[in-house]
This record gives C-alpha cells, sequence and structure tokens, in this order.
C-alpha cells in the first residue's frame, strides 16, 4: 500500500492520547514485543502496522485494556469480517487462523482511514482559510501566499493524498473528540464530513487560531464555529442587523451629498463596521462591561462617532462649516481626529456603558498604547483587576497593521502584570490596499494580520459583504475576549469604495480593482435583498428605515446651522469631573507651597533604608546603600534618590497614586533607585518598602517595561489621561532613548491641549549630562512657551514644562508642584547621571519643610552676590555643569570676580528671575555655558529670550562646545580636552574682547 502522511504533530491531541493509552496497556501484550516500542504509524508496511497489530491482540485479549477509540474502531471492524467469529477470539487462534489474518488486515486499513480521516479534519482547521472566500470583489486572495494546501480536498484526486478513494465517501467515520461538526451524531460519512469542513472553514469566514497552544481554548473555538447551525439569526436580529447598516450607509450618503468637496475618509466598501462595533460592545455589556475606550484612525471616525458612540449629529455636521468660530483656546484639528466621551443605556441589554473614543491625529497606530494605558488605568481606579468591567477595542487599517512598529510594541504588553489590560478586541479594516499601494508592496507577511500569532490571539478573518458572518464572528471575538481576557483579532476582508480621501483618484494605480468596485453592488442592497426574498422584512419596511433616517440627518443638519461656534471641549475624550470648573477652567491659578513638614520627611527617610518585611534578606551591597540613607535623614540631608523617595511617599500620604514606569526603573539604570527589593535566597519574592509607608496610604506602582520607547510612553500617556489624581513618570533608560518614542513627544505630549483641549501631567524623566560617554547620552530640548509675567499664569499658558534640577531639593519640590498645580501639564525633567552620587549635590531639609517651594531660578549667593557692583561676569547655565563651574572658579580664585546663576526651569522660560539676576550685576559680561554642542543645548532657545530681557542693550555670550553631528564622543580623552577649553573660556575676562554679537 502506498504511503499514508500522517505524523504526530499534525494528528494533535487525539494521537497523543492514542499514544497514551498504548503506553498504559498491561504487560499481556508488550511481553510479546521483543523490539523497543513501537512508533507512531507513519507508513502502512513499518512500524504503524505492526504497532496496530498490538493493539488489535491487547484487545482480543481484553477490551476494556486499550483506549475506547480503538475499542471502537476493532468492534466494527469485527462486524464488517467477511469471515471468521465477530467476537473476540484467544490468542493461539489468532495465530492458526487464517480468516482471522484477513480480518486483521481489514482492522488495519479501517483503522489508518480513520487516522486519515482525522488528519483530514485538523489540515481543514488549520489550513481552511487559504482557501476560504474571503474577498467581496472576488479579485483578490486575502493571504498573499494564494496556495491551495494539498491537504484540503478541493477536489475528488485529493483523496489519494489520504490513500481514500471516492467509494470511500459514503463510508461512516468515527469523528474525533477534536471536532464539532457532528454535533450530536458520533459518526457521519465522508462526503458529510468534508460537506460540513468546507461550510465552516472555507466560505466567508476564516480561522486562524490552531497556533495557539492552550487545547481548550482551541476546543472552544472549534466548539463555536464547528457546531452545526451555530450561525442561525432570528428575524428581530436580523433586523436589527439590517437597521444598523441602514444608519451606516446613509449617514456616509448625507455626507456625500452635502459635503462633496470635503474630506471625511468615510467607511464606504466597509460599512458593515458600524454594526460589528456595536456587536462587540452589546456582546460585552451582556457579559458584564461597563466602560469601553476605543482608539482608531481616520477612516469612519465620523461614523463611529454618530452611530456607535453617538455624538449629537448637529455638532458632527457643524464641524463642516468654515466660518465656525472656536471657543476654546488652542489650535483644535481636523474633525476626523477628534474623540468623544459618552455615558448612556445599551439598548440591546438595558445596562449603562460608557465609550470613550480616543482623540489622535493621523500618525497610524500611535493611538494603540495610548488606549491600552487608559484603559489599565480605569481597571485601577475601578479595581477591576481581570478586566470585567472595563475593556478597550482598537480598531486598524490593514496596512498600518502590518507596517507600524507599534502594534507589535503594543502586543507585547498585553500580557506584562503592570500593563496587562485582560484582553483587547482589535478590528481590522482591510481594504486590501494602503492609499495607493497594494498588499504585495506593502507587507511580507501572507495576512495583514501575523502580528497577532506572537501573543496566541485567534484571528478571525470575515467577508465583510457577508453582514450575518460579520456578527457572529463579532459576537464570538468579544464572548472570546471576556471569557479568556486575551487579545482576538477580527480582519473584516472589505474594499475602499472611494480613493484614499473623497478627492483622490484611485483609477491612476488600482485600475482593475476599483474597475470591480464601480460594479460592486452595496452590502446594504445585498443584505436587504435577501431578507426580503425570505420574507424577514418587506420592501416597503425597508425603505421606510432609510427614509427616517434620512429625516434625522436632515433635521440635525438643520440645527447645525445654528451653530456659531466650536466647542472643543464637547469632543474631549477623557473629561475630569470636578478638576476643573464648570467652563472647564482651573478652579484657582495658585499653587500651595510645596514643603512638607520635617517629620514627615524624617518618617519616610526611616521607611526608605529599612526593609518593612521579616525574614527578607538583600544582598550586601544594597545593604550599604539603605545604611548610607539612614546616615543623611539622621543628618537631615538627601541625596537625588532619597528627594524622589520623599516626593513619592509625601504625595501617596495625601492619597495621590504614583506609577513610575520605563526600562529599569525598579532598580534604576544607575543602581541608585531600589524601589524594589529583592530576597537573596527565594525566588520571586520582592519588597516594595514604599507601600510600606503609612496604613491608609495611596498605591505606589513601580514597573520595569519592556525594551520599548514608542509603545510604552504612549501607555504611560493614556494612563495620565484618565485621572488628574495620580503622579505618573516614565523614565527613559538614558535620555537619548527617547528618541523612538518621539511621535507620541510630537502628536499627543507637546500639542495634546492645543489640538484636543485635553490635559496631561504626565512626567518624563530624561537621564541627562556629558560624562565622556559614547553618544546615547544628551537628549535635546526643544521647549516651546508663551510669556506671562508671573509663574502659575506662565506655566498654565505653556504647552509643558521642561526643567533641568541641579539640586536633589528641587527635584522633590518639582514632582510635589505636577500635582498642587490646580492644573496639568506635561513635565519633561533632565534627570543627572553623575549628580545621582555627586558629593555637592545635596540638600537640606531645610530647602524642603513647610513654606519652601520649587526655584525656577537659583541665583548667586556665594562672595560675589555680597558685592555685585565688583562683579565682571554673570554666567548663566542649567544642571550638571554648574558644578563644573564652580570648581573651576574655585581653582581660579574668581569667586567675587564671577557669579554664577542656574536657570532650574527652562520652559516656560523665567523672564522675571533672569531680569532681576541680569539688573543686579549692571557692569558684567553675560554669558550663557552649556556643556551641550551649540547646536544642540538650550543656547537657541534661550538667547532670544535674554534679548528680549535685554531690550537688545547687552550680548549674552555662548560658552560650551562647538556645533558637532554627534550628541557626545566615545573618547574619554577628547571629552576632557571639550571640558577644559570652554571651562577656561568661561573664566578668562578677556575672552570677549573686542568681538561683536
Amino acid at each position: 500500500m502506498s504511503q499514508l502522511r500522517l505524523l504526530p504533530s499534525r494528528l494533535g491531541p487525539q494521537a497523543t492520547r492514542l499514544l497514551s493509552a498504548r503506553d498504559a496497556l498491561g504487560l499481556s501484550w508488550r511481553s510479546r514485543s521483543s523490539g523497543p516500542p513501537a512508533t507512531f504509524p507513519s507508513s502502512r508496511g513499518g512500524g504503524g502496522a505492526s504497532y496496530m497489530e498490538e493493539m488489535y491482540f491487547a484487545w482480543l485479549e481484553n477490551p476494556r485494556s486499550v483506549h475506547k477509540s480503538w475499542d471502537s474502531f476493532f468492534q466494527k471492524a469485527s462486524e464488517e469480517a467477511s469471515s471468521g467469529s465477530a467476537q473476540p477470539q484467544p490468542l493461539s487462534v489468532v495465530h492458526e487462523s487464517r480468516p482471522v489474518v484477513s480480518s486483521r488486515t481489514k482492522t488495519s486499513k479501517l483503522v489508518e482511514d480513520h487516522l486519515a480521516v482525522q488528519s483530514l479534519i485538523r489540515a481543514y482547521q488549520i489550513r481552511g482559510h487559504h482557501v476560504a472566500q474571503l474577498d467581496p470583489l472576488g479579485i483578490l486572495d486575502a493571504d498573499l501566499d494564494s496556495f491551495v494546501p494539498s491537504d484540503l480536498i478541493t477536489t475528488i484526486d485529493k483523496l489519494a493524498f489520504y490513500d481514500l478513494q471516492e467509494a470511500d465517501l459514503d463510508k461512516e467515520f468515527q469523528l474525533p473528540t477534536t471536532t464539532f461538526i457532528g454535533g450530536s451524531e458520533s459518526t457521519l460519512s465522508l462526503r458529510e464530513i468534508i460537506r460540513r469542513l468546507e461550510s465552516t472553514y472555507c466560505q466567508h469566514i476564516g480561522l486562524e487560531f490552531m497556533f495557539i497552544n492552550d487545547v481548550e481554548q482551541c476546543q472552544w473555538i472549534r466548539q463555536k464555529f464547528e457546531t452545526p447551525g451555530v450561525m442561525r439569526f432570528s428575524s428581530e436580529e436580523k433586523r436589527t442587523l439590517l437597521a444598523r447598516l441602514v444608519r451606516s450607509m446613509r449617514f456616509e450618503d448625507f455626507l456625500a451629498r452635502k459635503w462633496s468637496s470635503e474630506k471625511r475618509f468615510g467607511l464606504e466598501g466597509c460599512e458593515v463596521m458600524i454594526p460589528a462595533l456595536k456587536t462587540i460592545i452589546d456582546k460585552s455589556s451582556e457579559m458584564g462591561i461597563e466602560n469601553v475606550i476605543l482608539g482608531m484612525p481616520h477612516r469612519g471616525r465620523l461614523n463611529v462617532l454618530a452611530n456607535v458612540i453617538r455624538k449629537d449629529l448637529e455638532q458632527i455636521f457643524c464641524q463642516f462649516d468654515p466660518k465656525l468660530e472656536a471657543a476654546d483656546e488652542g489650535s483644535g484639528d481636523v474633525k476626523y481626529h477628534l474623540g468623544m466621551y459618552h455615558e448612556r443605556i445599551n439598548r440591546v441589554t438595558n445596562r449603562n456603558i460608557t465609550l470613550s473614543l480616543v482623540a489622535n491625529p493621523s500618525h497610524l497606530e500611535a493611538v494603540d498604547p495610548v488606549v491600552q494605558g487608559k484603559t489599565k488605568a480605569e481597571q485601577f481606579y475601578r479595581g477591576d483587576t481581570h478586566g470585567k468591567k472595563v475593556m478597550s477595542i482598537l480598531v486598524h487599517g490593514d496596512a498600518a497593521f502590518a507596517g507600524q512598529g507599534v502594534v507589535y510594541e503594543t502586543f507585547h504588553l498585553s500580557d506584562l502584570p503592570s500593563y496587562t489590560t485582560n484582553g483587547t478586541v482589535h478590528v481590522v479594516v482591510n481594504n486590501q490596499i494602503g492609499f495607493t499601494t497594494d498588499p504585495r508592496m506593502a507587507r511580507s507577511s501572507p495576512y495583514p494580520t501575523d502580528v497577532a500569532r506572537v501573543v496566541n490571539a485567534p484571528i478571525f478573518h470575515v467577508n465583510a459583504d457577508d453582514p450575518e458572518a460579520v456578527i457572529y464572528v463579532c459576537s464570538v471575538a468579544a464572548e472570546w475576549r471576556n471569557t479568556f481576557n486575551k487579545d482576538v483579532v477580527v480582519d473584516l476582508v472589505c474594499y475602499r469604495r472611494r480613493g484614499h480621501n473623497e478627492m483622490d483618484e484611485p483609477m491612476f494605480t488600482q485600475p482593475l480593482m476599483y474597475k470591480q468596485i464601480h460594479r460592486q453592488v452595496p452590502v446594504l442592497k445585498k443584505y436587504a435583498d435577501k431578507l426580503i426574498a425570505e420574507g424577514t422584512v418587506t420592501l416597503q419596511e425597508f425603505e421606510e428605515e432609510i427614509a427616517k433616517y434620512d429625516r434625522i440627518c436632515e433635521e440635525a443638519y438643520g440645527r447645525s446651522k445654528d451653530k456659531k461656534i466650536l466647542h472643543i471641549k464637547h469632543w474631549l475624550d477623557s473629561p475630569w469631573p470636578g478638576f476643573f470648573n464648570v467652563d472647564g477652567e482651573p478652579k484657582s491659578m495658585t499653587c500651595p507651597a510645596t514643603g512638607i513638614p520635617e517629620d514627615v520627611l524624617t518618617h519616610i527617610g526611616n521607611v526608605a533604608s529599612s526593609v518593612p518585611l521579616e525574614d527578607f534578606k538583600i544582598h550586601t551591597g544594597l545593604s550599604r546603600i539603605l545604611r548610607g540613607r539612614a546616615d543623611m535623614t539622621r543628618n537631615r540631608a538627601v541625596d537625588w534618590a532619597l528627594a524622589e523617595y520623599m516626593a513619592f511617599g509625601s504625595l501617596l500620604k495625601e492619597g495621590t497614586h504614583v506609577r513610575l514606569s520605563g526600562q529599569d526603573v525598579e532598580r534604576g539604570t544607575f543602581s541608585h533607585r531600589h524601589h524594589v527589593l529583592h530576597d537573596q535566597e527565594v525566588d520571586r519574592r520582592t519588597c516594595v518598602p514604599m507601600n510600606h509607608l503609612w496604613p491608609d496610604q495611596a498605591p505606589y506602582t513601580v514597573c520595569n517595561s519592556s525594551l520599548s520607547e514608542y509603545g510604552v510612553l504612549g501607555f504611560e500617556l493614556g494612563y495620565a489621561m484618565a485621572s488628574p489624581n495620580a503622579l505618573v513618570l516614565w523614565e527613559a533608560q538614558f535620555g537619548d532613548f527617547h528618541n523612538t518614542a518621539q511621535c507620541i513627544i510630537d502628536q499627543f505630549i507637546s500639542t495634546g491641549q492645543a489640538k484636543w483641549v485635553r490635559h496631561n501631567g504626565i512626567v518624563l524623566l530624561l537621564p541627562h549630562g556629558m560624562e565622556g560617554m559614547p553618544p546615547p547620552a544628551t537628549p535635546i530640548p526643544s521647549p516651546q512657551a508663551f510669556t506671562e509675567d508671573f509663574e502659575v499664569r506662565q506655566l498654565y499658558d505653556c504647552n509643558w514644562i521642561v526643567v533641568n534640577c541641579s539640586t536633589p531639593a528641587n527635584y522633590f519640590h518639582v514632582l510635589r508642584r505636577q500635582i498642587l498645580l490646580p492644573f496639568r501639564k506635561p513635565l519633561i525633567i533632565f534627570t543627572p547621571k553623575s549628580l545621582l552620587r555627586h558629593p555637592e549635590a545635596k540638600s537640606s531639609f531645610d530647602q524642603m519643610v513647610s513654606g519652601t517651594n520649587f526655584q525656577r531660578v537659583i541665583p548667586e549667593d556665594g562672595a560675589a552676590a555680597r558685592a555685585p557692583e565688583q562683579v565682571r561676569r554673570l554666567v548663566f547655565c542649567t544642571g550638571k555643569v554648574y558644578y563644573d563651574l564652580v570648581r573651576e572658579r574655585s581653582s581660579q580664585g574668581l569667586e567675587e570676580q564671577v557669579a554664577i546663576t542656574r536657570l532650574e526651569q527652562i520652559s516656560p522660560f523665567p523672564f522675571d528671575l533672569v531680569k532681576q539676576e541680569a539688573e543686579k550685576y549692571p557692569g558684567a559680561e553675560l554669558a550663557w555655558c552649556q556643556e551641550e554642542h551649540k547646536n544642540m543645548g538650550y543656547y537657541d532657545y534661550i538667547s532670544p529670550r535674554f534679548m528680549t530681557i535685554l531690550s537688545r542693550a547687552r550680548p549674552i555670550w555662548y560658552v560650551g562646545r562647538d556645533p558637532a553631528a554627534a550628541p557626545a564622543t566615545g573618547n574619554r580623552n577628547t571629552h576632557l580636552v571639550s571640558l577644559k577649553k570652554f571651562l577656561d573660556t568661561a573664566f578668562n575676562l578677556q575672552a570677549f574682547e573686542g568681538k561683536t554679537f
């Protein structure tokens, strides 16, 4: 007989059970085999036949000694035997009787045929999606492989792959436990098996799930899709689906009629997405979800706002009026980037549901981690540790899903303890094109969704022109997420009826595709015709549904003409009730002192230098660090790490949740923080002393992140978005390492309030300083701010706050000020490296006790300040270089002739305090000193602001390194030479004589 291609890896759990059953057999048959244990059958002439003979001998001796599946096979074989007794024979008879040998041959054939059928079933489960009819246009393969697997019975000759024949089609076969195609039946004919497999796996739904390594989860999916009759809908469900399709399509038609020349990134070609999202929300609400947070690109956003979030139509329509005046501060954004927050009753479940669509720019997929962070925060504040009340839905484009790396970064956050949101439903709007690029040029993977396989997320491909298939898949996806709390992907294979936007001509680049699209009957007509034909609705009812929604749109359009003012606040995706007044303004414009009582400082210092858990063995090196903290606390002093500890601890005491995230933040990249202690003798036993400060304190979360900047910073931004009553910090491992997160910084942090009136108090800690290390060392600040006369107003009017603290006390104050301000702004802190352990970078409790505040500028307080008229040069600087300047000044004995003033806050620029300093030393030259290269540091930012202060009457000279392409040299000697050079210039009082500014 020809070879039968059966391997244990393809036979799966059934094969494993059969092998286990063989191993469990008694010695009565095992003793007959003189060689090693038989392997699983790989051919009909090898060890497989021997193995089956052994199973048969064992069954003859005792039918209960073999697995029940073998018992069933052998009983059927005995009944079909052409001669010999149907009853088990004694072993001696078996060896002597020729008819039994014939029976044994038939048994072998029957067993192998059953195994072949099991392999056939598994082949459909694994690869059936490759031949599914997924493309509504019928011209493309949804997967780029475009191959027909040889083990699927697409033609009658394919039966030979399994050594089966056409005559076998009407034979009955026992169904394995790994399929549900039989329903209540345990046997089916081969013809019916193939028919049911094709119906499940090769029609309008393509399932990818067999890579999941959890058998229970695979069985769950098989049952949901294989069981006969699962995709039956009641008349009411079909009518609801039709009504939702009407709203989806007629909304787009209405916009096209009224604003034919406006970009709106319509949903035409994938109108089924609206009922799809509503189904996911309905099913999730039914399973207990109360809050759904959505993120999506611009395509279809207006339709989602109107028909899923239920934004007032007149608010959407008035966005198209070019004469609308903005009532809110900021620049605003285009209508298809805006977000929304809405609480309402879900009509299907009659339960309250809160829906939030996160505002985001076009930069593809950047919103993904932001949504996850916001979802995590909402779960945290509700105590929803298992994601049973809050969930996220992310909508993607096919080209972006495959092309944007942040998708991968976000997936890899999905199961991390401090980042998991307990499962996300991903909906891919698969237009089979990206702007003008077809899939063959846009990805290397067969499907755009293959990235999801890395986290064992099931992927459900579905033809978007089959609304009932879409709705069923979305219902299963929602149920999967809320059952297993894992990600799931729904790939809506559709098309884009118009170009990338409504003004674009797609025929330039995809002529054949768009000829077919122009001939394509819209999905609403297809489905309406189907329901009318089957009598679920009448033509009159269908036309009445259309007229009803058209009337709603016309009435809203009429009302929208009365709108003269645009309120961006109406589009807020994350309102903070109670934080602002009813007009959305801060309740005050003052900030209380940020110092705290000394007994609180002492208490935090004592806990920070101890191990709160008993029998907890820490590393000996860490013991020295804790002793050092205890000594500092007794001496009423703090270093950088202890100042941070006290800022965090005091906020926790006041009820403010603190979350610190980033690469290696638990210990700290420079081994200075040690907020998580590790037992040296018990694996995974840890202690976080910060959570043992007070009995009723707020919780402190400190968590090492994955090696991601873009994804993790986006996540923390979303987390900070959910509530103003949390200090959320992200620390870059090195300053330059924030570069890969620049998209989040540019699109959300710098511009978020201007575009979406969205306040956010996230803190970025960027380790900074020229230490003679290789280039990943120096971030490039680019602060932007408007100017006002006093501190709080100025802070409110800027888009973000940038500081470079030179003392631990000032670091302590700026962290506390971030929460005590009556509004929220992003805070960028250039944290030091060498100053973490610098002997002079220490602060006294006196600089942190009640009544003290953050110092935007730290003026000279030495000999030069006592005799300002004798000062010949006033050097302004910021950060670590101050200590280099002080040391050099001392070595040259110029304490009375050179004053040094530190700018601790770069943005908003402290005009008032800098002006005071400049006027204090009227006879002094002014110089700005920085350790960064001229084209990288602060000089280009501070120079025009100094000119404003000085009315251009005095110059501000530059002292620092020359321009360069790389931020730092990798050569220690070169670093020291350049340092000495600019320090010499700083204290050469004749350096600028004869020069013009």
